[in-house]
């Protein structure tokens, strides 16, 4: 009879609800489910912010005007 007996398991359920009492744990478990549901709607909203609906994500390079060869030129020399 191991630490993953079933009769283990009751005990200390039973022994968690004679030191909290039912009412508290029960008000325990309605606060992380409070928690949960804040948390997936708080990585819901960050996924809206960083990926606006339709909007692609692209790198435009413009070369500066003290630059002095763009790469067509660069591929036309070497």
């Amino acid at each position: 009879m191991g630490a993953g007996s079933i009769w283990h398991w009751v005990i200390l359920l039973l022994i968690v609800v004679i030191l909290f009492g039912r009412g508290k744990i029960s008000e325990v478990m309605g606060d992380v489910a409070k928690g949960i549901k804040s948390f997936k709607k708080g990585m819901a909203d960050d996924d809206d912010v960083a990926r606006p609906a339709g909007d692609a994500k692209s790198i435009d390079h413009q070369a500066k005007s003290g630059d002095a060869t763009t790469a067509a030129e660069r591929s036309k020399a070497g």
